[in-house]
């Protein structure tokens, strides 16, 4: 289920009355999209303030398409997308969030998969994930126009699918999640996106040891908060079902526990 707490663990409330999964807020705050009822639309847009609820009609019917990423100013949606009956189309697309028309193409992935992550704060750029049909998968930015198409995440390294990047408010960094080796648990590692440079998040040396040890932990799900000084992550123990969310200062100070039910993740912080 999708739920909403403030920043300090208070005034945790439920989004969304039904199973639903990756919300995020746009950029004004005044809605939320998330992963709903499997119903084919393309996507779900819920109402934080009153629960009100409507969904896009997916724009083509040669496409599988599943949208939930807004644009910078809130007019589109970057979605993954594959092909009906023909793979060479799979990739990213876009639409507009209010009625869900206008689809545009982003890039392709014949044969393979893209997971859209955040658009850049000048709206330029997006970063995504890559995965290809010899399950090698990658972290990329690329132009909205599917120009300037360039790798970021290092050879070797084991990058997250279920997280794609968040870009910082700078537009200078990206932080994602990622294995070092397969035996080892995800941490937070931060990116410039011009420059390939790929180094672990400070305040997090407890996360991603060896799967084999029962007291490490594993990390995942980051995003920075809005004035760039904070970072959200879920942080799962060995007992734990989903994990738990944390907030941290950028600087790796100050970590702080959110949630205590041991099962919950995928935190989006809002504009506010």
């Amino acid at each position: 289920m999708s739920l909403t707490v403030n920043a300090d663990g208070t005034h945790e409330q439920r989004l969304f009355v039904g199973p639903s999964e990756f919300p995020h807020w746009s950029p004004d705050g005044g809605a939320v999209s998330i992963f709903c009822c499997d119903n084919g639309m393309a996507a779900h847009v819920v109402d934080p303030d009153n629960g009100s609820f409507r969904e896009l009609a997916p724009p083509d019917p040669t496409l599988e398409i599943y949208c939930g990423i807004w644009s910078s100013n809130a007019t589109r949606f970057a979605c993954e997308s594959f092909g009906v009956t023909d793979a060479s189309r799979n990739g990213i697309h876009s639409i507009r969030a209010s009625d869900g028309g206008g689809l545009q193409w982003i890039t392709s992935n014949p044969g393979g998969d893209g997971f859209p992550g955040d658009h850049s704060p000048d709206g330029e750029r997006l970063v995504f994930v890559r995965a290809h049909p010899t399950g090698q998968v990658g972290l990329f930015v690329t132009g909205l126009n599917g120009d300037g198409l360039r790798r970021i995440s290092p050879a070797g390294m084991i990058v997250d699918q279920g997280f794609v990047g968040s870009w910082s408010p700078t537009g200078n960094q990206i932080l994602f999640p990622a294995r070092t080796t397969p035996g080892h648990h995800r941490a937070i590692w931060v990116v410039n996106p011009l420059r390939q440079r790929a180094a672990p998040t400070r305040g997090h040396a407890s996360c991603g040891g060896p799967s084999s040890e029962p007291t490490s932990i594993d990390c995942f799900d980051p995003g920075w908060s809005p004035d760039g000084t904070m970072v959200v992550f879920t942080r799962k123990t060995a007992q734990e079902t989903q994990g738990n969310i944390y907030t941290v200062h950028a600087d790796g100070s100050g970590l702080f526990q959110v949630t205590y039910t041991g099962r919950n993740s995928q935190p989006d912080w809002g504009p506010d």
